[in-house]
């Protein structure tokens, strides 16, 4: 596998490329001649990139082709226009392109995440003139640097390669196609083939659906068909429920719960629509192929082989959003719109059945399940299991079900929950669980999980935790911002800074500022949002810094007391 990176400017162009299992480092600058040799010998290698899919791949393919680079990174880059428009003659020169980027987020912030080295070069990539021999080499070690950060985040998400690989083995597919994304690998193991068609709206209603209270609900999708921007937000089981054409979600707010709380979650529920009431992209030749990836999975679940199940599920799971992507072989929105709106509807039928049982409480619904309270009853129970039962039946979907003894629940997105084997659930920004490629405040969330779960004052937490790292939050520099700066409360001018990403800590020393963006024609320093009033900067390593004498770490327990009064934990006032 080959690891590389390049950068572009006006009258250079440089590329660092590494292979790990050689141990080999080769950097090359303005040499098309060294990099065709490098190509022709390792063409037949994975080559590794961030955002290489859409970027360093096709600036590769124009310096082999010939071209000036800075062309076609202003073809990306300035026009938005897409690399493999520029010239049919880069199809000469096939890449095993594998892209690691898998978020929104830039390197620089994955890189801030892990705790490394965030600063930029002080070579502005805008330059109009040829570099000097320095600043050549400043470049290459900014280059080398992001090329050793991109081999430590391909290892932290090992798992996304190997199930690509897998996707790959599992159907027999070329290796050329590791450069496609799952969704466009899923779209060839179904052959799928793109299809014109005006039935957007052609909405269908399965016949097994059984509203009487809430039929009304069928009647709003049926009358504002067309509109993609509209909702219907009602109250469903005495829970404000929002409907509409993504999906449904319904929670109680600040809800904290415990007793007989069941979490009833629909198998495989988008697949089994489609199955089940011929909803499958119709651009797919075989349609029979989904049925025998669903069995396949189905079978290998039940012999407890997680593993092998990865690919069959990535098929099956993604096949809806593909549906939705115009770009996709298996484009057909009318059958996705269907999909969505029937699902919604079915779990709406099920909570229209369940609702009449006795001190019956919905606490969350959302796309493919609900969360529920009855009286912990021998009666409530077989009459939630008896409708269940009959839901099942006449749908043709089936029931999973999970037992808590407690939830804590701020919305729809956001809550914990402790199961009847003492197994923690998180979900949402506030609880998730951190890891080193999504660190951002991970000290907040450790206090909000420890005071809700374990009863742990959020001062306990915050005040014995020694690793700066939890404290950290990381801002970046939008391409719709000029440049970012310090901004102070007093008449000291704002101090500009040449980074484009920060990682910011709370200070309690009184001559720290704020920290700030600023448009292209503006004087305005817009505060970043959700960061201290008073903070320091530290855009070095900071995997082994101790924590300094100024960090507010009173700023950290005020926002986790905040981030409680969210949940109606406790009582909080700003």
């Amino acid at each position: 596998m080959i690891f590389y990176d390049f950068e572009v400017f006006e009258y250079d162009w440089l590329v660092v490329l590494k292979n790990p299992e050689t141990r080999t480092t080769t950097k090359i600058h303005n040499d098309n001649e060294a990099l065709l040799k490098y190509y022709n010998e390792n063409k037949n290698d994975i080559w590794c990139g961030y955002n290489s899919r859409g970027y360093d791949q096709f600036i590769l393919k124009s310096i082999l082709c010939g071209f000036n680079p800075k062309k076609m990174n202003d073809w990306i880059i300035v026009k938005g226009k897409s690399g493999w428009q520029f010239n049919s003659m880069m199809r000469e020169f096939p890449v095993l392109n594998y892209d690691v980027m898998t978020t929104m987020h830039s390197l620089k912030q994955l890189e801030g995440y892990m705790g490394n080295n965030i600063h930029e070069t002080s070579v502005p990539f805008d330059i109009k003139r040829p570099l000097t021999p320095k600043e050549v080499k400043e470049t290459f070690g900014y280059c080398e640097d992001d090329v050793d950060n991109l081999i430590e985040v391909f290892i932290e998400r090992i798992n996304d390669f190997n199930s690509a690989m897998d996707l790959i083995k599992t159907f027999n597919l070329n290796i050329s196609n590791i450069s496609k994304t799952k969704a466009q690998m899923s779209a060839l193991i179904l052959e799928c083939e793109p299809q014109q068609r005006n039935d957007e709206w052609d909405i269908s209603i399965v016949p097994t659906l059984r509203l009487s209270k809430y039929s009304y609900v069928e009647d709003w999708f049926m009358q504002n068909k067309g509109d993609y921007t509209k909702n219907l937000e009602i109250e469903v089981a005495g829970v404000p429920h929002v409907f509409g054409w993504g999906g449904l979600h319904g929670a109680k707010e600040k809800y904290h719960g415990k007793g007989l709380i069941i979490h009833v979650d629909v198998i495989s529920y988008y697949p089994s629509l489609m199955i089940k009431y011929n909803l499958l992209t119709r651009n797919c030749k075989h349609p029979e192929k989904f049925k025998e990836i669903y069995d396949k999975r189905v079978q290998l679940k039940k012999e407890g082989k997680k593993k092998e199940q990865a690919p069959y599920k990535i098929v099956l799971n993604g096949t809806y959003g593909i549906c939705k992507d115009k770009y996709n072989p298996a484009y057909d929105p009318r059958q996705a719109n269907n999909v969505c709106i029937n699902g919604q509807l079915l779990l709406l039928d099920l909570i229209e059945k369940l609702e009449v049982i006795d001190g019956f409480e919905l606490i969350q619904s959302n796309t493919d399940g609900l969360i529920l309270r009855i009286p912990d009853t021998d009666y409530a129970f077989n009459q939630v299991d008896d409708i269940c039962y009959e839901w099942e039946s006449r749908t043709g979907m089936g029931l999973g079900f999970d037992y808590i003894k407690e939830i804590y629940q701020k919305d729809v997105n956001n809550y914990i929950f402790i199961d009847t084997d003492n197994k923690l659930e998180r979900k949402g920004a506030y609880v998730k669980e951190a890891s080193r490629l999504d660190n951002d405040l991970p000290i907040l969330n450790t206090a909000l999980v420890n005071y809700m779960a374990y009863n742990i004052p959020v001062e306990k937490t915050i005040n014995e935790c020694t690793n700066l790292i939890q404290f950290q939050k990381i801002v970046r520099v939008s391409s719709k911002y000029k440049v970012g700066g310090i901004g102070y409360t007093d008449d000291r001018p704002t101090k500009f800074l040449s980074d484009r990403t920060f990682r910011v800590f709370a200070s309690i020393d009184p001559t720290d500022g704020y920290i700030g963006k600023m448009k292209e024609n503006s004087a305005t320093l817009e505060k970043f949002a959700n960061t201290p009033q008073q903070m320091f900067i530290l855009n070095g390593d900071i995997k082994d810094t101790k924590i300094p004498n100024k960090l507010d770490k009173q700023y950290y327990i005020d926002l986790a007391k905040k981030r409680l009064n969210d949940f109606g934990v406790i009582i909080w006032w700003t």
